[in-house]
């Protein structure tokens, strides 16, 4: 059973988003780095860029394959999680600690899920 991390929201494109005031900070989930396996490459956004909440952001490569990453909020881009370009492999190791990028938001959220609903979301997949 993938992790899910409660106070988290979540996208039916298994990204997950902490947010702090107008800032979120987004990642992939459990279940997605589950899927992809060992992750071998992370293209990150670049910082400055605007995205639309089911925008692909970045990319992830792994031994398995190429996935792309979908921003699940709407807003600015303001920092990326760089230590992701040397090692990559973090993203495996602990999804919710590896953060992808963060984001000033330009609206707030819609149609993300909380802990609970993205579980059962999860048990639909299977």
């Amino acid at each position: 059973m993938s992790k899910v991390v409660e106070g988290l929201l979540y996208s039916e494109d298994h990204e997950w988003v902490s947010i702090e005031g107008d800032i979120a900070t987004v990642g992939i989930t459990d279940y997605a780095q589950d899927e992809l396996g060992e992750v071998v490459y992370v293209e990150l956004p670049q910082e400055n860029s605007d995205f639309e909440s089911g925008e692909e952001v970045s990319e992830i490569e792994s031994v398995k394959a190429d996935s792309a990453v979908y921003c699940p909020v709407s807003g600015t881009v303001i920092e990326t999680n760089s230590e992701l370009e040397a090692k990559p492999e973090l993203i495996n190791q602990d999804c919710y600690k590896a953060w992808i990028f963060r984001m000033r938001l330009s609206s707030q959220p819609e149609d993300l899920l909380d802990a609970k609903a993205y579980s059962e979301f999860l048990k639909t997949l299977k």
